[in-house]
């Protein structure tokens, strides 16, 4: 008989949180079975929701402040305080897709200097560690307008100041660092992201995300170029001693982790670093089923998304895993080989994706119930 639960889902980008997730599947758990014992494990990759879910984690606290957008308009926004010393950026609290409008998604033109406007303000603090989360980015400039912010003048052949958006890189001669804030020599930058995400080539972030960011085909081939001047001006101008064309990680948000790394700053694969404050692991070999979601379950899942971390890390105490998703993509088989052993779609039918969104919850309990009564028949029929 199935008690124990551990609910692990990540968020559903523009719908749900992690937190919420988590919620709307023990709702769903509970009108199968009313008893059970369910722990609540929302999980956080570097995007949405990072560093509120960091600071509840270490007694840590949120700092509000006011910072550039990425489409170059002011937004509230957000750092967090840990009560272990460390300041955390969420890059998309400042920068993420969920910031741009609809009707200009143009991951050409968008920019990160909310970021780096956020790790001045946490420099300002006097903490000697910061870590940026990257993930749900609404971004492709390769973290040039990050580097702006910290007093990196990016110059064209005549001397001017590159204007905001990854297309203007291919314009890019040289990087003056002599501005740059001298406090970033005094402390360690540490960058939470998927090492799978590289800058440049067939599998450049450009190609892989520009499409879903809002590029045409045609601006994902120019974006490509300007990435490829960026990456090689960064290695020339900054000494950072690092290939950041194919670098795991350096395509992390849009390629910020090019611009990052090339100020000295560490590329960790994001799981080993936030998923330490959780006792992940434990919780999970406690648990008859784990249950984990995500927004789209496709050939990326295995690549460093949320459910397959979850899978890949209850397999190593036998547990099974549900896997629930808001869709099932190209290549969703693929989740078998990292440990998940039945995955479905939470949507009942055809609907808009505005009806999807604003209804993730519903849809997301509804689906948990299903699933959870299929499970529960298999278990009394091989009984």
């Amino acid at each position: 008989m199935l008690t124990r639960f551990a609910v692990a889902p990540s968020g559903f980008k523009e719908s749900l949180s992690a937190q919420d997730a988590a919620k709307a599947i023990a709702a769903g758990v509970r009108r199968v079975v009313p008893g059970a014992e369910i722990d609540l494990i929302p999980l956080v990759d570097g995007g949405e929701g990072t560093a509120a879910a960091l600071a509840a984690a270490t007694g840590g606290r949120l700092v509000s402040r006011p910072a550039t957008g990425p489409v170059g308009e002011p937004v509230g926004t957000h750092f967090a305080l840990l009560g272990s010393g460390t300041a955390v950026v969420e890059m998309a609290a400042v920068a993420g897709l969920s910031l741009v409008p609809r009707g200009r998604r143009d991951p050409g033109a968008t920019t990160t200097y909310g970021v780096g406007e956020l790790i001045r303000a946490a420099l300002g603090t006097g903490v000697r560690r910061i870590l940026i989360g990257c993930g749900d980015s609404g971004t492709s400039d390769g973290g040039a307008g990050a580097l702006q912010a910290l007093g990196a003048r990016l110059l064209t052949a005549r001397g001017y100041e590159l204007p905001p958006g990854g297309r203007e890189l291919g314009r890019l001669d040289r990087i003056d660092p002599a501005r740059l804030d001298p406090r970033l020599k005094d402390v360690e930058l540490l960058v939470a992201c998927n090492p799978y995400n590289v800058l440049c080539g067939e599998r450049g972030v450009a190609r892989v995300f520009g499409p879903q960011k809002g590029a045409t085909p045609r601006q994902v081939e120019e974006l490509s170029a300007a990435l490829e001047r960026w990456a090689y001006v960064l290695g020339r101008d900054l000494s950072c001693g690092t290939d950041l064309r194919l670098a795991p990680g350096t395509g992390a948000s849009g390629g910020l982790g090019a611009g990052l790394a090339a100020l000295g700053a560490r590329l960790l694969p994001r799981f080993d670093v936030l998923l330490d404050h959780l006792d992940l692991d434990a919780r999970l070999a406690r648990a008859d089923l784990v249950v984990t979601a995500e927004g789209a379950l496709d050939y990326q899942t295995p690549r460093g998304k949320v459910p397959a971390e979850v899978a890949r890390r209850a397999k190593r105490f036998g547990r099974p895993v549900l896997a629930l998703a808001g869709t099932i993509g190209e290549g969703a088989h693929q989740v078998g080989a990292v440990g998940v052993d039945a995955y479905s779609a939470i949507l009942p039918a055809p609907v808009s994706l505005h009806e999807a969104l604003g209804r993730g919850t519903e849809f997301l309990t509804d689906a948990t119930e299903r699933a959870l009564r299929m499970v529960l028949l298999g278990a009394r029929l091989a009984a």
